[in-house]
């Protein structure tokens, strides 16, 4: 039976918060908002995973309040509480939340982060601040210039702890954590870690930094088996072909269309590239990279948030702490780089009770890491083919006809008569029929239209999956395939370069590449049993970077006796090759020559 959340007049609080949350509409607490104001944790060190959306600035918010309103008035100069972010984005909306919950207190909140002049921070910080929100490096920083100190502190939050530990922020965290005051007067530094997910690194952090902690899940559980996919979003993944990333999601954003989306890229280049091309084809879209200055970044959210844009295309890094929470639709045109990441990125859109469509895009080069990546996100996914230009066609034209339908029951008013004579006049003319198709055609012509795509093969794997993840090695004990490419000594080929093409061709990763043996014009190399056949299918799709290279299976299964040997490489029996012992030096390259590129 599902427990109904408390009430937040049953929790207790400080009454400046619970008159301030009473202002604002709010009755009952969400998941995390209930377990973090517990009684039961009060004073406590907690480890909170939550999903994005789910309330807990407000909730690290109320954590906040014994710390910062405990002897408030005695003159403190120095912060009381610290609250650390991942991106500027996450930073002003922390800081919208805790300003209207602290509104009914005297508490000083200042808010610092990269990409602002660091005079303006320093000048914020001399008359004395209670509660910092900011970002790792900026906050760092300003502890090192000893404008800002952690003595006083008596609560620290990272927010969003994992993406920070991704984004490289360690030894900023690190530094700042250990910058708090110690425990020796009995009372020390309460520590909260917030975070999407609780991999390796964020645990070692919190043993590290953490007293006696208490860990909370507060995120949704499907009823069975105990999936932790987000309850309202929907996955959806597309399988398209080899050099069609594009037009695909083309195809995906006008099926989707009149909605308020984010695309994702990997790095800035290529999302500069693809907002580009969005933009050439009247898509109303802005962009946002880590490399953008605060004024642009500031502009492409005004414009989403005024209605003049509907489409962002963004990093990682960039789309963090957003707030924006009418978000229908996220689209991966580039694959997640882990589960989390893919966890972050469709959290995006869900938000607040309204319902929500995460989309991958994924190549037969990328079929298996996308099945591993949502296997390990513990994401039920069916494979489909990306909306042809049929769908859009049929879909522009259902629209079409609504709009007409609506037209037309209109017409029937008084004021429409000018039109209704025109009408007559024209149908006398040239007939009614004729031109209702005239006209018709013209709005046809006007309607966007879906790009042409290559039939993608669903059959040759089941369609609906249900993935755990993959080994992390391959199994060779069943066996390996062998397979050949046309590049070899002639090309200047080596072991080192022809490993990462193999594996982006195929989309395998290194563990299930077996010996790679380098010949005069062209290489063998080993599959393992289990990849050999989604390998196979994959890297007979031309790719439209590198058409000239071309791999093609030797044999159906190659045993051990049988595998290929000399002196170019030899294999660890998990896929990874390694150098012999005594390998030849090349003979000197000849003036002029050149190297093949390395492909990515």
């Amino acid at each position: 039976m599902k427990t109904q959340p408390p009430a937040f007049a049953d929790l207790a609080l400080p009454a400046p918060l619970a008159e301030a949350i009473a202002a604002r509409g709010y009755e009952r607490a969400t998941a995390v908002q209930a377990a973090v104001a517990g009684a039961e944790h009060a004073g406590r060190d907690l480890l909170v995973s939550s999903e994005t959306g789910s309330g807990k600035t407000l909730a690290f918010g109320i954590a906040l309040a014994e710390g910062l309103l405990a002897g408030h008035g005695h003159g403190h100069a120095e912060p009381r509480a610290l609250v650390v972010t991942p991106t500027r984005e996450l930073a002003t909306q922390v800081q919208g939340e805790l300003q209207w919950l602290f509104a009914r207190t005297k508490v000083r909140l200042g808010v610092f982060t990269g990409g602002t002049d660091v005079r303006g921070d320093l000048a914020r910080l001399r008359p004395g601040v209670d509660l910092v929100v900011g970002t790792p490096g900026r906050l760092v920083d300003l502890l090192k210039r000893r404008s800002l100190r952690l003595d006083a502190v008596r609560t620290v939050v990272l927010d969003e702890a994992d993406e920070m530990l991704d984004m490289g922020f360690r030894e900023d965290l690190e530094t700042l954590l250990a910058a708090r005051p110690a425990a020796a007067d009995g009372t020390g530094c309460r520590t909260l870690m917030f975070s999407a997910t609780l991999p390796e690194p964020i645990l070692a952090l919190a043993a590290r930094y953490q007293r006696d902690a208490v860990r909370i899940d507060a995120r949704a559980r499907h009823a069975a088996g105990g999936a932790a996919g987000h309850q309202d979003i929907t996955y959806v993944a597309h399988l398209v072909a080899m050099g069609e990333k594009l037009p695909a999601l083309v195809n995906v954003l006008r099926r989707h269309r009149g909605v308020r989306a984010i695309v994702f890229g990997t790095t800035r280049d290529g999302v500069a590239e693809l907002h580009q091309e969005l933009v050439n084809r009247g898509f109303r879209a802005v962009v946002l990279s880590g490399d953008r200055a605060q004024s642009e970044r500031t502009r492409a959210l005004a414009a989403l948030r005024a209605g003049e844009a509907d489409l962002l295309v963004a990093t990682n890094v960039a789309a963090r702490g957003l707030d924006l929470p009418e978000l229908d639709l996220v689209v991966h045109a580039d694959l997640p780089l882990n589960a989390e990441a893919l966890t972050h990125r469709s959290g995006r859109t869900g938000r607040a009770g309204r319902k929500g469509t995460s989309v991958l895009l994924a190549t037969l080069a990328e079929r298996r890491k996308a099945e591993r990546l949502l296997g390990a996100a513990r994401v039920a996914f069916t494979w489909t083919a990306a909306p042809s230009a049929r769908d859009i066609a049929r879909a522009a034209e259902d629209e079409l006809s609504r709009e007409l339908s609506e037209a037309a029951r209109r017409s029937e008013a008084p004021e429409a008569g000018d039109a209704r004579e025109l009408a007559a006049r024209l149908g006398a003319d040239v007939g009614r029929d004729a031109l209702l198709v005239a006209l018709l055609e013209r709005e046809l012509a006007r309607l966007p239209a879906g790009e042409p795509l290559a039939e993608v093969d669903l059959r040759a794997r089941p369609t609906t999956a249900k993935a755990g993840p993959r080994p992390s090695r391959g199994d060779f004990s069943r066996g390996a395939a062998l397979f050949e490419i046309n590049l070899g000594k002639g090309q200047k080929a080596e072991p080192g370069w022809l490993l990462p093409l193999i594996c982006r061709r195929g989309g395998v990763t290194r563990h299930e590449v077996g010996a790679i043996r380098v010949g005069p014009q062209s290489s063998q190399f080993e599959i393992s049993g289990e990849a050999a056949a989604d390998f196979a299918l994959a890297a007979g799709q031309s790719d439209p970077r590198a058409p000239h290279v071309r791999i093609r299976r030797l044999d159906a299964d190659v045993r051990g006796a049988h595998r290929p040997s000399g002196a170019d490489v030899r294999s660890d029996g998990h896929g990874a090759w390694r150098p012999p012992a005594r390998r030849p030096q090349p003979a000197p390259r000849k003036a002029g020559s050149r190297r093949p590129p390395r492909h990515r």
